[in-house]
């Protein structure tokens, strides 16, 4: 594709000629289709999609609600579910991973995408003095638990070539296939036997205290660095990051944190230090880093966790005046798409062919929640009415009795996407900032008139409070479309409008000349 290409043609899935991608339909799918077209009510159906986005899951309500303005008591409107696209009342289901909503996943890696580049770059309330702030972007990973298959690398080689000898349960140290990113075997153990199962589960369910850790630690290394204690690092510095948590194929998760180094006057102040002196503090705060776990049981011991040694710091912009940016070719941009990649991603387990590494550290979850319940009712043995939270008292100091709750996440029950509070604006506030610009342009497209952007973004990201109040009275009616033919129309919508914004993003890119 070239400019001229782009000046001169629009996208083409706009065009009659093409139709939405409904290849492989089942019998159920096709049938609820043809359903619509029978009853006509495809055009209530495509109004209420869009109104959801195309969510794959939507929320199903009954109900009423009433807007009320909150300075005179005027009712200014009211509406029912009665009134909606089908008598319901959809709203998006909101999940952030692909592989449960593509749709509402795509939302949210933009919202994601908008609040990295605005702590990047500035913008939506972000002084733009932050682009010349030092930079660094850092990957902590897991630990070694044991060998795994792997493809090879980016050259696709040899799984793993360089092993010899067989391991104590007499299977091969080495493994020199080919395995592609699709081989079911690839992350997991070439022993099963050998691999410890138990510490990686341990290690996943305390993940989010070592981040925490590291965050404190890196606090430290920076004050250390001014001659400070921590407690006086405001007074010369402040640390600001947004991290995302990554499932790697092993089944372990792995943080991706964007790291920012302020003044002492916020968000866009001169920083006392350059991105090479940040990045190494990160590196030495990241080694440092120790969390010990308790026992599981009596008959467990306690482990020391760590981060793995593959431990990858990047300066993306030194911050200093007249200086190259980094020691990378990273741009600010590519690294916040990135995270907002990143973050949709869910476990890599696929429900219908589930690796079978991750089907054991789904059992291995369980096991030990049961050993953690087990251990502490002692000679009251049991309680058959036990629906994986013990009430016995004796064992609220034990953490892994909940682990059976997070199972379906390996036993990582973290936040995926987190940020310091002086970072950048808030998810929060571009929702509501969504909301407000759909409420504009419902009315533009009510009263018939343009509507008003002067200011625009600033009205909408405004932090003042509304000056309406809703009263509402909703019961929930279910989740998920009603129609198997309703689905399958919505996820095609959906893989379109995705197909478009890549292609818009595409001519954004030509038409830069990048």
């Amino acid at each position: 594709m070239n400019a001229a290409t782009v000046a001169g043609e629009g996208f083409w899935g706009h065009s009659p000629e093409a139709p939405l991608d409904l290849a492989g339909l089942n019998d159920a799918q096709a049938a609820g289709i043809v359903a619509r077209l029978r009853d006509r009510t495809t055009g209530a159906f495509a109004e209420a999609a869009a109104r959801t986005g195309y969510c794959s899951h939507p929320i199903r309500l009954h109900g009423t609600s009433t807007t009320i303005d909150a300075a005179t008591g005027e009712v200014l409107s009211q509406f029912s579910s009665t009134d909606a696209p089908l008598g319901t009342l959809y709203r998006a289901c909101g999940n952030r991973r692909e592989s449960v909503c593509p749709a509402c996943s795509r939302v949210y890696a933009r919202d994601t995408f908008e609040m990295i580049r605005a702590g990047l770059l500035g913008g939506k309330t972000v002084p733009d003095a932050v682009a010349d702030s030092p930079l660094v972007f850092a990957t902590l990973t897991a630990p070694s638990f044991g060998h795994v298959h792997g493809t090879g690398g980016k050259r696709g080689g040899r799984c793993r070539p360089h092993g010899t000898g067989v391991c104590p349960h007499g299977r091969p140290r080495s493994c020199t296939a080919q395995h592609s990113d699709t081989d079911p075997v690839v992350g997991g153990p070439l022993c099963e036997d050998c691999y410890d199962w138990h510490s990686a589960v341990v290690w996943q369910w305390h993940a989010p205290e070592l981040w925490r850790r590291f965050t404190i630690a890196l606090r430290r290394q920076v004050a250390g660095r001014f001659g400070v204690p921590e407690s006086a690092l405001r007074d010369v510095a402040s640390v600001q990051f947004a991290k995302v948590a990554e499932y790697q194929v092993r089944g372990l998760v792995h943080f991706h944190a964007l790291i920012r180094l302020d003044g002492p006057d916020g968000p866009g102040s001169p920083a006392p230090l350059d991105g090479e002196t940040l990045a190494q503090a990160a590196k030495d705060a990241a080694r440092s880093v120790v969390v010990t776990a308790p026992p599981v049981d009596g008959g467990d011991v306690p482990r020391v966790l760590r981060f793995g040694k593959q431990l990858d710091v990047r300066c993306v912009r030194s911050g200093v005046p007249d200086n190259d940016d980094g020691t990378d070719d990273l741009r600010p941009e590519q690294v916040a798409g990135y995270l907002a990649k990143y973050s949709t991603k869910g476990t890599g387990t696929d429900p219908y062919a589930p690796r079978p590494h991750h089907q054991r550290l789904i059992r291995t979850c369980r096991w030990l929640a049961e050993r953690a319940r087990t251990a502490c009712r002692g000679l009251a043995g049991p309680d058959p009415e036990d629906d994986g939270g013990c009430t016995c008292g004796q064992c609220a100091d034990s953490p892994y009795r909940l682990l059976t709750k997070w199972a379906h996440m390996l036993g990582f029950r973290g936040h995926f996407s987190s940020k310091s509070r002086r970072y950048s604006i808030p998810l929060g506030r571009l929702r509501r900032a969504r909301a407000r610009f759909q409420k504009l342009k419902a009315d533009a497209d009510r009263d018939g008139a343009p509507m008003d952007t002067a200011d625009l973004e600033n009205r909408l990201l405004a932090d003042d409070e509304d000056t309406t109040l809703v009263i509402g009275h909703w019961t929930y009616a279910g989740t998920g479309w009603t129609n198997p033919g309703d689905k399958a129309l919505a996820d095609a919508a959906a893989a379109r409008a995705r197909e478009y914004a890549q292609w818009k993003a595409e001519v954004r890119r030509i038409l830069a000349g990048v």
